[in-house]
């Protein structure tokens, strides 16, 4: 209903009340007694004119109000009989919202109307009623009418208006579920709840909870007498008629907030379901009634689709739940005697197709003397997975802890060993009787830092030699090895892409994350099968997600190594990249090898996923960003098993600082042998204390990170404020992240890990010197 000019002169009616009309009359008559007495002849004449004019303006307005306001009752009166049969709350209001007109259904529902506005009659079913009613009753005086969905708390309500005339809005209040019908209909099977905040504070209470406490409460402190609300027992509620016990449910609402309700509490003597139990299908908590020897008796929907359908009358309790660390009967019969101590335990629910927790609060009740048992119960798989994550995270801290521990020094161990075996390299060629045993001593040592390196990747703290790889010679160069892996039941099938992108990774390491997918593959085909890696470039337009990862939008190499094995089942797939875990039987595997890929992967930059279905088989994919590169691609120079020594140009000053006798005295050999002059330090202060000399000329500092009393990038940074231009070689049996920022602000410094070998050595210093 659109407004007219033709409305002007109405809405001006309604403005002239009684009394302004009656200020009218009085100042006009005023005026026309002051005029007549002033005045005279013509002047007296025109005076009497005007009065007599604002006199009959005057009647005229009073007029045309009378007329309206009986218009405006007559459309009230046609549309107050129009809706006093509705089945819906409907109030008809004035223009400032107060209730001229309630039919009875609103009368019912929300009690006397008289003298109360629409925002106090809603005031109990939301939260503020006022910006509502006054954005829906401005629409409705632009266009007539307005409606509006709303969520109060008692449900999901319509609230319409449509404008009677110039001052008047008819208002009906239609429930749109039937939580909000029974809610606006004050059904006495709506649970009272609370929808409380991550602090404890209450948000919101609907209406039974209201009609149960019988006032508002903004907090738990001025409800519960009991410091913590404890799901799933019997509480006392405090109540504008006295304390009333209660059974407490509670369930995640999302956000941060959860929802609280106050259950029919269980007497001694009362039969299940009694008739405040009728909801017991429809309550939104999951509960199952249980016997004393465990066997479940009754249950909800709630519980049904929680647990699934090995739930079923006459099932014992131990048969849909596990992880008490001792059996259920125990557990059951503890409960019935009153001697938990803890209300509530976290267990692993029996399911095949996921896995699920939950937490179960047992609450002991009588039927006709008998006594048994209602188990509430709460979802708590995510708290369990988030748990768990943080358990992991410890036990790789943990870890990452003590391989850097044993590292630092076992480093230290190995550099001596193989280093003094390279000088021993140097003095012996392959037509010697010492030779091969010295080639197994310098093998081994390698395999023994191999394996550290492979626990410093549980932690992603091992040091990484990237490179520019093309995973077509990469696996060309190991397929050799894999062939010999997988032995003769068991074909080897690689596919590459023709036009494969390169990308940057550290060579060995990969090679390593390959053999241990081969592996893998080969140990879950014990009869024979076909191991396929297949690698191929994609392209993201937009990012994935996938197992809460996101991968950007951009060019990848990706590689799958897929097998037609045993396959992995559905609820361990999110432990496979644990430490430790493994499917494999006891000594057939450490559960170490996932777990390192998945470190090395993640370091490099890249991504793994793993996709398995039981009895067909499994595939890991793994993304590696392209490398975008204008230089040609690099070739990796291969080592030799022996030394090579280069020719290192003379007269280059090395200070070797070296805690570790040994290894400062191989690395002195090593380097003099190159034709440098060294000068040994055993610790910082002496390193320093050596720099005192301004005639001595020194090119590069070797130094070790950790030392005792003053570290490597402490006195570096101390001897470059006298001698900037020095290079410096910081060595350790840490991993390089070991070093972090500190190295970043010490200019033309490099990092080389221990153990190193000879050519490692000098050909780090070469390259600094020059």
């Amino acid at each position: 209903m659109h407004r007219t000019r033709g409305t002007w002169l109405t809405d001006r009616v309604v403005l002239a009340t009684p009394q302004r009309l009656g200020a009218l009359l009085v100042l006009a008559l005023l005026l026309g007694g002051a005029a007549w007495g002033a005045l005279d002849g013509a002047a007296q004449i025109g005076a009497g004119a005007a009065s007599v004019s604002l006199l009959c303006v005057c009647l005229a307005l009073l007029v045309l109000r009378v007329g309206h306001k009986l218009a405006q009752e007559r459309s009230h009166n046609s549309v107050a009989h129009f809706v006093t049969n509705d089945s819906a709350p409907s109030f008809i209001t004035s223009h400032d919202g107060q209730i001229d007109f309630a039919n009875p259904a609103a009368d019912r529902i929300f009690g006397a109307t008289k003298d109360r506005t629409m925002a106090s009659v809603l005031a109990d079913r939301m939260g503020n009623p006022g910006p509502v009613l006054f954005r829906l009753q401005s629409r409705a005086e632009i266009n007539g009418s307005a409606r509006e969905e709303i969520v109060t708390n008692s449900g999901q309500i319509l609230l319409a208006v449509h404008a009677i005339g110039s001052d008047g809005f008819a208002w009906r209040v239609e429930p749109q579920n039937t939580q909000a019908a029974a809610g606006l209909m004050g059904d006495s099977r709506i649970l009272p709840m609370l929808m409380v905040g991550r602090s404890g504070a209450i948000l919101s209470m609907n209406h039974a909870a209201r009609q149960f406490i019988g006032m508002r409460s903004k907090s738990l402190d001025g409800i519960f007498a009991e410091q913590v609300v404890v799901p799933g027992t019997v509480m006392q509620v405090a109540t504008t008629a006295g304390s009333k016990p209660a059974l407490i449910a509670q369930t995640d609402a999302g956000a941060g907030r959860s929802a609280i309700y106050f259950l029919p509490p269980p007497t001694a003597g009362e039969a299940l379901p009694n008739p405040d139990w009728q909801v017991f299908q429809d309550m939104p908590i999951p509960m199952i009634k249980i016997a004393l020897d465990g066997t479940v008796q009754s249950f909800n929907k709630r519980a049904s689709n929680l647990i699934g359908v090995v739930l079923t009358e006459g099932a014992h309790l131990s048969a849909l739940m596990e992880g008490l660390g001792r059996s259920i009967s125990d557990w059951l019969e503890d409960t019935l005697a009153g001697r938990l101590v803890q209300k509530s335990e976290f267990l692993r629910l029996t399911r095949g197709d996921r896995e699920a927790f939950v937490q179960v609060t047992l609450n002991r009740i009588e039927e006709d003397g008998v006594p048994a048992l209602i188990a509430v119960l709460h979802d708590a798989t995510e708290l369990k997975s988030l748990e768990a994550q943080f358990v992991q995270s410890q036990k790789m801290q943990a870890i990452g802890q003590l391989a850097g521990g044993v590292a630092h020094d076992f480093n230290n161990l190995l550099t001596a060993i193989s280093g003094h075996c390279d000088l021993l390299l140097l003095r012996h060629d392959q037509g010697d009787s010492d030779y091969s045993d010295l080639i197994q001593i310098n093998q081994n040592a390698n395999r023994a830092a191999a394996l550290v390196g492979q626990l410093l990747a549980f932690s992603r703290k091992q040091t990484l030699r990237p490179e520019t790889l093309d995973m077509r010679d990469t696996l060309a160069d190991l397929t050799h090895l894999l062939n010999r892996l997988v032995g003769e039941k068991v074909t080897l099938t690689l596919s590459h892409d023709p036009v494969l992108q390169p990308i940057r990774a550290d060579k060995r390491q990969l090679e390593q994350v390959l053999m241990n997918l081969v592996v893998n593959a080969r140990d879950a085909m014990p009869s024979g099968g076909e191991i396929r890696i297949v690698t191929e470039c994609t392209n993201l337009k937009d990012p994935m997600s996938r197992d809460q990862v996101t991968v950007p939008a951009g060019e990848y190499v990706t590689i799958k190594v897929s097998d037609d094995g045993f396959g992995i089942a559905s609820d361990k797939l999110q432990k496979v990249f644990e430490p430790f875990f493994t499917t494999k039987r006891t000594g057939e595997g450490t559960g170490l090898g996932l777990s390192t890929a998945y470190g090395i992967i993640k370091q490099t930059g890249g991504y793994i996923f793993v996709d398995s279905r039981e009895g067909v088989g499994t595939c890991f994919t793994l993304y590696f960003p392209v490398l975008v590169q204008t230089a040609k691609l690099e070739v990796p120079k291969s080592k030799e098993a022996g030394p090579i020594v280069k020719t290192a140009p003379k007269g280059g000053v090395i200070l070797l600082v070296e805690d570790e006798a040994p290894v400062r005295a191989f690395a002195s050999r090593a380097l003099r042998l190159r034709g440098y002059t060294v000068l040994e330090a055993e610790n910082a202060e002496a390193a320093l204390e050596t720099l005192e000399d301004q005639d001595l000329k020194i090119d590069v500092f070797v130094t070790d990170v950790v030392m005792p009393g003053m570290d490597g990038p402490s006195w570096v940074r101390e001897a470059l404020k006298m001698r900037p231009d020095v290079r410096v070689v910081f060595v350790s049996g840490y991993a390089e992240d070991s070093l972090g920022e500190a190295q970043k602000k010490i200019p033309n410094s490099v990092f080389l890990p221990k153990p190193f070998s000879l050519n490692d050595l000098t050909e780090t210093v070469n390259k600094q010197l020059h």
